[in-house]
């Protein structure tokens, strides 16, 4: 268990092959806020395995007698893969108790039944060790990932997990398909993909966005199938955006300000702003920080990705392009892809004008570059 005793709790959920580790990335950016427990797939990490024939719906079950254990009448929860499986499959069930939905590469049909059947008879006969180049492979788009002390975590996890337990959750995988009921889910949720996910595309993702009315779909550059590893920060933006709660409260208070500052713009930045802060100028870092950051960069009626857009394009129209690049940054920070970035300042060209979308693509291309 993490974060502070009497938050709202939070449960998340790993995919098939991992452990809890999955989540270290992301995790220091939800304690603060939540009540989080993690949890492993039966089978994985020394958890009982599923009993033969058990299915996505079983380990629903043991995921809610986990939150009755804790004594979690109502819950937020997110899921990789497997586990945001769970989780709908959860949302269906028992939709008063899943108080919002956040489902991480994950899927309403996971493929060909006959897929996951082999692969589970591979992994009986063979251990898992026969997967780990190709599961690598599937996992990480991010080069940097595999050598990663996480993704050598992962990796171990994978080596070492029990074989019974990992093909008894492909077995589940194979009978998994809640393509007809996507339209019962009525819990808000969120749906993220990585662009380079090749096990669940991004197709798997706009079915599950167009299918579940209260849900909202994020796309993430450079994401693998564990796009949680590959781009964290991108996780961590989308989800604190989604899980209510997850804003900074719009007291207006400099507390509340600098945090969201700090998230939006980065350490090293605002340091460096805050070290030039003299007498002088110490009432406008207090204004700017109390009512842009703590007031309007808080409120919840957009989030973070939304309001990036509507920044750049504001900058670009008044020809302030000495803060056009912090917020090309601040972008990326909050979520946007290169090519959307682009994309914004390519529609600022027709109402803003082309000569100030040209220089802001020159500002643009020296941060992204």
């Amino acid at each position: 268990m993490d974060g502070p005793a009497g938050a709202p709790p939070l449960l998340l959920g790993p995919s098939v092959g991992t452990s809890t580790a999955v989540w270290d990335a992301v995790l220091p950016t939800l304690v603060d806020r939540f009540r989080v427990c993690r949890y492993d797939l039966p089978g994985h990490n020394g958890a009982p395995p599923l009993p033969a024939g058990a299915t996505v719906d079983d380990i629903a079950t043991s995921v809610l007698a986990l939150a009755d254990s804790l004594g979690w009448s109502t819950f937020h929860y997110a899921g990789v893969s497997i586990a945001g499986a769970t989780g709908a499959v959860m949302a269906l069930r028992e939709p008063d108790r899943v108080l919002s939905l956040a489902m991480i590469c994950s899927s309403a049909r996971f493929g060909d039944p006959k897929t996951w059947r082999d692969r589970a008879a591979t992994v009986r006969a063979e251990g898992t060790m026969s997967l780990v180049a190709s599961t690598v492979g599937r996992w990480f788009a991010n080069p940097d990932s595999p050598a990663s002390p996480l993704g050598e975590r992962l990796i171990s996890d994978l080596v070492t997990v029990d074989p019974a337990g990992y093909a008894a959750c492909c077995d589940a995988l194979s009978t998994y398909d809640i393509r007809a009921r996507l339209d019962e889910i009525d819990t808000p949720t969120l749906i993220i993909a990585g662009r380079q996910d090749p096990a669940t595309p991004p197709a798997h993702a706009r079915e599950l966005a167009d299918g579940i009315r209260p849900a909202n779909l994020v796309e993430i550059n450079g994401g693998g199938h564990l796009t949680v590893v590959d781009q964290p920060t991108a996780v961590s933006a989308a989800l604190r955006h989604h899980l209510p709660g997850g804003h900074l409260p719009s007291d207006g208070t400099p507390d509340a300000g600098m945090r969201v500052r700090r998230e939006v713009l980065g350490d090293d930045h605002v340091d460096r702003a805050v070290a030039k802060t003299t007498a002088f100028t110490a009432d406008f870092q207090d204004l700017i920080t109390r009512y842009a950051w703590g007031e309007i960069w808080t409120r919840p009626g957009l989030d973070r990705r939304t309001r990036s857009c509507v920044t750049l394009t504001a900058l670009i129209a008044h020809g302030h392009f000495e803060e056009l690049a912090m917020h090309v940054r601040a972008a990326l920070r909050n979520g946007l892809t290169r090519e959307e970035i682009g994309e914004v300042l390519l529609q600022s060209a027709i109402y803003c004008g082309v000569p100030a979308a040209n220089r802001a693509f020159a500002v643009a291309q020296e941060v992204l570059g």
